[in-house]
């Protein structure tokens, strides 16, 4: 009780979101056993699809490794937000932090009421969407119910009402589920970004440690308790249900129907992903109408002597909502994409085991040895997880990228070694799937969890290649914005293309492999593989925002330069490995929704004549309805994304004209945002007040477009599969399928690329890399071949440092920026000469350049790039993910 009054005083509110949502699941799973005896084995008569349990101890075996993985993770994730919950948000309460902290009790204040700012409207947005969500669960749990019970097969139509109310429950948990994961890691990481910040004040390494610390373990706390609550919650109603579909005969014999069994239990995946389309959707129409309506109104809204808006300047009224965007799209929506993912290839790998003779007859252990995966996978990332935080620690900026990249390769390498003993304890020696000639032995199955396993990574790194600064790709988007925004938008819709060719050719192999050797069971275990580390890609992804977050805050609380030095640095990392996520998301979405296609052919053909039986004959792409709606299926996406774009569009646009509304009708509102730092403090002390905008009015903007936006992509994708098979049958269903996957696969990596391109070409842009690239014309330039090669051995910053105010005599150099900011103050015209191009600026090795960082031309024409690809990267990209998984598990 001590430890957790203590917790609770320094958690503050969202503490109780986190105990509520802890003691929701509790709740949920003790009403699971309650009923438990209700489903109960009972006498009865043994049909054709019921299967002796010829291993009654296997089940014991599985209940105690799945359920102590499951509390280890569990467990873990509520240590790491422990561990963040000590950091307070102000130093004097934190022991030894007061000598390290530097900034003033104003700066504290200000970051405090920031943060319960982000987090009230987190918070409401959050219970907006879910009430629509809650709504829809309830609604079309009926509709599933209706159309699970009724069956056509080769004898007429039956109703089957106890399969498509277990159907319908595990829908129902499913989504609730999905909404708890997305909850969990929305409240840990509104919670972490300001203590982020907090940690970012501290000095030297002590700052670099503490502050990417906070971030990675708010994102562990996601990712673990993601995970394990998922599995646990599975597993569960698998028991369960295995205890329903159980009969004893005679002789007191166990015969269990796992056919129907795990056909029930894939409604569990259908929840999580309808959840997640709504989360990534919403989120996504949210994060991303405020992230370019704020960076809109920083070019259309003047603050007084030709300066314009910033875009994270606290008198940005689209700030707040920024702030709040960042978390409900990119955690909320990504943590219920990734927990359908899960959910979807763990039920389409039950469900086609159980079709193996030779799994079912080993017993509950070999049927559940998806779970064991995700089980070794929990295990594998926790003891990794301490190398990044407490054996290599980040030390200074340099070391932020590596120690992300080393935890998710090392991840990868103790995945590998643990995974293959428990493959060979829990499978049967050989095992034969339909349309496989030769056995098929346990190494082949543990082959395609590591192709997909290594395949994502591969993925991965490829798309980082591409959407990283630190690679030429993206380095050649942004010296395109010389010429101005349009050959910026050129090259990245270029690279975003390109950018397309290995992964699709890596997710082509893996699925070749897959079905060679194991069948559609192999393309099952080759997503799970690509999800098996889902804990730490899961914490590394969740990181990015939380860092983005905390430069926000530290920026809107107006704390020292170095504060936001380190937060942009924790931010531009985050970006690179959330490019990363995307690339494992993207690949496991497409292998996923291959192996729920392959169990849609398989569950109609067995409703079939033996002679029209689709597995048997096989789908013939050349018949009319089938190829008519391959190309149908092809252009779902494209519907789907136009809906989701113009959304953002529409909601950025109104945005935009709120902010302008503020600044025309609030008083002094435009004379607050026109003063720096200085003329703020000064006018503070004279005992005057600051105007502050109304930041809930963006909010609320926000959040009624989001809501209201989201309606129409949801039932585009829900309905049309159910359309097409009720008007044009099965074999329309099958082509539609096809050409929606195939379509879904190449746009989603594209455009989250392209997005991804210009967003890092807008950061290389601003950390100043691009001055000294770019020559002005004066008359007695240099010849501009010579120019370019000089401009590859001296650029940056550091390549046009100024001479500034003599001292004993003698004139120093000052940094750029320095030297801008006194420039602006003694001759404002000629700063604005500068930034506008019109007048060159010397380099150190005595070049003419144009200056090319933040606030100049160039910098503006990389801003339209980076607002453009906002919602392909954040919105209708990520989405696209879902549109395949989701149509495919309907």
């Amino acid at each position: 009780p001590g430890l957790q009054s203590r917790v609770s005083r320094s958690v503050g509110g969202s503490s109780l979101d986190m105990v509520s949502a802890h003691k929701a699941l509790a709740v949920s799973l003790l009403l699971c056993l309650l009923a438990g005896p209700t489903l109960a084995a009972s006498n009865g008569t043994v049909t054709p699809d019921h299967k002796e349990d010829l291993h009654p101890e296997a089940k014991a075996s599985a209940d105690a490794f799945i359920y102590t993985c499951g509390i280890i993770g569990v467990c873990f994730a509520g240590f790491l937000f422990f561990i963040v919950s000590r950091i307070s948000l102000r130093g004097s309460e934190s022991g030894d932090t007061e000598s390290l902290l530097s900034t003033s009790r104003a700066s504290d204040d200000e970051l405090e009421a920031i943060y319960e700012t982000i987090r009230a409207g987190a918070r409401a947005f959050l219970w907006a969407e879910y009430q629509i969500c809650f709504i829809f669960i309830a609604c079309f749990s009926l509709v599933i119910f209706a159309l699970v019970s009724h069956t056509n097969g080769p004898e007429g139509s039956t109703w089957d009402f106890d399969a498509g109310g277990l159907t319908a429950v595990t829908f129902v948990v499913g989504g609730l589920t999905s909404i708890l994961s997305g909850f969990i890691g929305m409240m840990v990481a509104v919670y972490a970004n300001a203590r982020t910040a907090v940690s970012a004040k501290k000095e030297g390494e002590a700052g670099w440690m503490a502050s990417f610390n906070a971030a990675f373990r708010a994102g562990g706390v996601m990712g673990f308790s993601l995970c394990a609550i998922s599995m646990v919650v599975l597993y569960v109603l698998a028991v369960l249900y295995r205890s329903h579909f159980s009969v004893i005969d005679d002789k007191g014999k166990t015969w269990v129907n796992y056919k129907m069994l795990f056909e029930c239990l894939a409604g569990y995946g259908l929840g999580g992903s309808a959840i997640a389309m709504f989360g990534r959707v919403g989120g996504g129409i949210f994060t991303k109408a405020a992230d370019v309506g704020a960076d809109l109104s920083g070019k259309v809204i003047g603050v007084g002597d030709g300066k314009k808006l910033d875009e994270d300047s606290p008198f940005n009224p689209a700030c707040i909502a920024d702030n709040v965007g960042d978390n409900v799209g990119d955690v909320a929506g990504m943590g219920s994409d990734l927990f359908g993912s899960f959910g979807e290839a763990s039920c389409a790998a039950m469900l086609i085991g159980a079709s193996c003779v030779s799994i079912e007859e080993a017993g509950w252990l070999a049927l559940t040895y998806p779970l064991l995966i995700a089980s070794v996978g929990i295990l594998s990332c926790l003891l990794c997880s301490f190398v990044a935080t407490d054996l290599q620690p980040v030390r200074c900026e340099q070391d932020i990228e590596k120690a992300l990249k080393v935890q998710l390769g090392l991840t990868s390498v103790v995945m590998t070694l643990g995974l293959y003993p428990v493959t060979e304890w829990a499978l049967p020696s050989e095992m034969r799937f339909y349309g496989i000639a030769d056995p098929v032995s346990p190494f082949m199955c543990y082959l395609c969890v590591v192709s997909g396993l290594w395949g994502g990574c591969l993925i991965g790194f490829i798309t980082e290649y591409y959407t990283s600064h630190s690679y030429t790709p993206v380095r050649e988007v942004a010296r395109a914005t010389e010429t101005g925004a349009a050959t910026n938008i050129i090259y990245g819709l270029a690279l975003g293309y390109q950018s397309v060719i290995l992964p699709v050719i890596i997710i082509s192999l893996i699925m070749f492999t897959s079905v060679k050797m194991c069948g559609m069971y192999g393309v099952a275990l080759a997503a799970l593989g690509m999800l098996s580390t889902l804990a730490t890609c899961l914490a590394i992804d969740v990181y990015g925002p939380i860092s983005d977050n905390a430069g926000g805050i530290a920026e809107m609380a107006e704390l020292p330069g170095e504060v936001r030095d380190k937060t942009d640095a924790l931010d531009a990392a985050g970006n690179t490995t959330a490019a990363i996520g995307k690339g494992f998301a993207i690949g496991s979405a497409a292998l996923v929704s291959l192996a729920l296609f392959g169990a849609f052919i398989t569950r109609a053909s067995a409703a079939m004549a033996a002679d029209d039986s689709l597995v048997i004959k096989g789908v013939n792409l050349l018949t009319p309805v089938v190829f008519s709606f391959i190309i149908f299926g092809a252009m779902i996406p494209y519907w789907f994304s136009a809906l989701t774009m113009r959304s953002v569009g529409e909601a950025a646009n109104a945005m935009v004209l709120e902010i302008a509304r503020q600044f025309a009708d609030i008083q002094g509102l435009s004379d607050s945002a026109g003063m720096d730092f200085h003329e703020r403090a000064e006018h503070i002390a004279k005992g005057k007040k600051l105007v502050k905008p109304d930041y809930k009015a963006c909010i609320a903007i926000a959040t009624e477009a989001s809501l209201r936006e989201m309606i129409a992509p949801g039932v585009l994708v829900i309905l049309s599969p159910i359309l097409v098979g009720t008007f044009a049958g099965v074999e329309a269903v099958a082509g539609l399928l096809a050409g929606a996957i195939a379509s879904s696969v190449q746009l989603a990596i594209s455009m989250s690329n392209t997005g991804g391109a210009w967003d890092n070409a807008k950061k290389y842009t601003e950390k100043g890399e691009l001055n000294g690239m770019f020559q002005f014309r004066d008359g007695s330039s240099i010849p501009l071949e010579d120019f370019r090669i000089a401009a590859e051995a001296n650029h940056g910053n550091d390549a046009i440092k100024q001479y500034g105010a003599t001292k004993g005599g003698k004139q120093e150099e000052v940094d750029i920026k320095d030297w801008l900011s006194e420039l602006a103050s003694k001759d404002p015209q000629r700063y604005i000469r500068i930034l506008t191009g019109d007048e060159g600026i010397k380099t150190t090795d005595g070049r003419t350049c144009v200056y090319a960082g933040k606030k100049s031309a160039i910098h503006s024409a990389v801003v339209v790039g980076d607002t453009v690809g906002d919602p392909l990267k954040d919105t209708s990209g990520p989405a696209l993910n879902i549109v395949m998984k989701l149509m495919a598990i309907i």
